[in-house]
């Protein structure tokens, strides 16, 4: 499979929530493929599908430390989130040379699709979990730079812009 490019910020891609996924085909399955390979070029903890501009329901999730343990999901979705917040600095390469601290539920239930094709429910937790909210807001068009103020926002939009020339 390929390391593909990362779409940059403002691409309206970026911006559209991504399609349901009907079932796993051989497509989705390369595009799981070319998500993990660009994932771990970066590094990263996790990728959506239309951060390379396929505009698909796919996410994967990987924040092991002996890396290779990727978790697949089609139409990920959050059931429930706890109380309890966790603040993690979160990037994207979609927006590259910034970040930001984010607060989130530290743990999440998610239901998905797998690379079977059946309803799977997991529990993430810690970076697992922060990497999988941030992954389901880009497959509905959000970027984690929308969870500041809109000042926060406007100077982190502004400094990336010196990174990209």
């Amino acid at each position: 499979m390929s390391v593909r490019p990362c779409l940059p910020w403002p691409d309206q891609r970026l911006r559209t929530a991504a399609t349901e996924v009907v079932e796993i085909t051989d497509e989705v399955r390369t595009t799981w493929q070319d998500l993990i390979d660009t994932m771990e070029a970066m590094p990263g903890v996790g990728m959506g599908a239309n951060q390379i501009g396929v505009m698909l329901r796919l996410a994967v999730v990987d924040g092991s430390s002996e890396r290779g343990r990727a978790v697949r999901m089609a139409n990920p979705e959050i059931l429930h989130a706890s109380t309890q917040l966790r603040e993690h600095e979160e990037a994207s390469p979609n927006l590259p040379g910034v970040s930001a601290k984010i607060k989130r539920p530290r743990a999440v239930t998610v239901r998905y699709m797998d690379e079977n094709g059946e309803i799977t429910e997991r529990d993430f937790v810690g970076i697992e979990a922060t990497s999988v909210q941030h992954q389901i807001d880009h497959l509905d068009g959000k970027l984690y730079f929308d969870r500041l103020s809109k000042v926060k926002r406007d100077m982190l939009i502004k400094k990336s812009k010196k990174f990209s020339g």
